[in-house]
């Protein structure tokens, strides 16, 4: 189908070639019956892990407020709002995409800028990763640099690196998306019209710089000092405390290690799942290699948005406040204790 075109699918297009991409953009129509099946298939694929990854996420967004864990993890909570927005995009998107829609129209423009290019979908992915930062920042300053997370971890200052993750990853993918997309022929092409091959370049390395290797570098360096602060302090601890002593502190630290785990899970599953994809990406925009494009397109696509639909689970398992709550909505569990 030759809606199909995404953010990482890029077919590399300057402006002098768009003739060229109208002349033969009807190709993309009479592709083989395994490419058209391959198509179909990995979309409802999409659509099904976007259900799924919804459904579950608004439960733990649930668990979250019950617990009233939204206002002690605001971060955290924001996480989880950009993976359930991110969910319901790539149902509404990739439905849409089924449909293979012809475009024309107003109507139809607009349609392609905000939803078939992908590019609200980017938003909320793109923004969920500048948020994992931010947590990552955020656990960071709490037990490496106490004194300076109670000066900057106010909840103004939360509010404002949540709405810098929204704004910040909005702003930048309207405005790659509406300068570099287009409807041709009735069909959206996201992502491919660029002014040259230098432009192109400079911005799937920028893209793979920003997404790639910063979160990388910002997982590292945070969690390698929290897990040796941590360590000290379980020495110290072990060594002043006697049996039955310094009760609350013992359940503070638990309370952040259980944190602590949680967001290195995700920030590792981050990595896994995302920097395939990423790599790809930069390899196809680079070599503008089409045969690796179609070979390993399905598979790298799929293993990323199915970190979307895994962040949950992971909720579910390790933090506790969360886990509590979803405990208590299992039926069997409550005829148990009103029996």
């Amino acid at each position: 189908m030759a809606s199909t075109t995404t953010h990482l699918s890029v077919a590399m297009t300057t402006t002098t070639d768009v003739d060229e991409v109208q002349a033969t953009s009807g190709r993309n129509t009479t592709t083989s019956s395994w490419s058209r099946g391959a198509d179909f298939y990995f979309q409802c694929a999409v659509v099904f892990i976007g259900v799924v990854g919804a459904a579950a996420n608004a439960l733990i967004l649930y668990a979250m407020i019950v617990s009233k864990q939204y206002k002690k993890q605001l971060l955290i909570y924001n996480q989880n709002v950009f993976d359930l927005c991110s969910c319901l995009l790539l149902v509404l998107t990739y439905t849409l995409k089924l449909c293979n829609i012809y475009l024309t129209g107003t109507l139809s423009y607009w349609l392609c800028m905000m939803l078939l290019s992908e590019n609200l979908l980017w938003c909320a992915i793109n923004g969920s990763t500048i948020n994992l930062m931010s947590v990552t920042v955020e656990r960071y300053l709490k037990v490496v640099r106490p004194v300076w997370g109670k000066k900057l971890l106010r909840k103004s200052r939360k509010c404002a690196a949540v709405a810098f993750a929204w704004i910040s990853s909005i702003l930048y993918n309207m405005v790659v998306v509406f300068s570099t997309s287009d409807v041709i022929d009735g069909v959206c092409y996201g992502y491919v019209i660029w002014n040259s091959r230098v432009a192109v370049v400079i911005y799937s390395s920028l893209h793979f710089v920003t997404f790639s290797i910063t979160p990388i570098v910002v997982f590292i360096v945070c969690y390698g000092r929290i897990l040796v602060v941590i360590r000290h302090q379980a020495k110290v601890l072990a060594s002043h405390s006697g049996p039955g002593s310094n009760a609350s502190q013992s359940h503070s630290n638990h309370v952040q290690s259980t944190v602590i785990k949680t967001t290195v899970i995700i920030c590792a599953s981050y990595v896994v799942t995302w920097i395939p994809a990423n790599v790809y990406y930069l390899l196809v925009t680079v070599t503008s290699n089409h045969t690796l494009l179609e070979s390993g397109y399905y598979i790298v696509v799929f293993i990323a948005f199915s970190y979307i639909c895994a962040n949950p689970f992971i909720y579910a398992t390790k933090f506790e406040p969360v886990k509590r709550v979803l405990l208590d909505l299992i039926p069997c569990k409550q005829s148990q204790q009103s029996g």
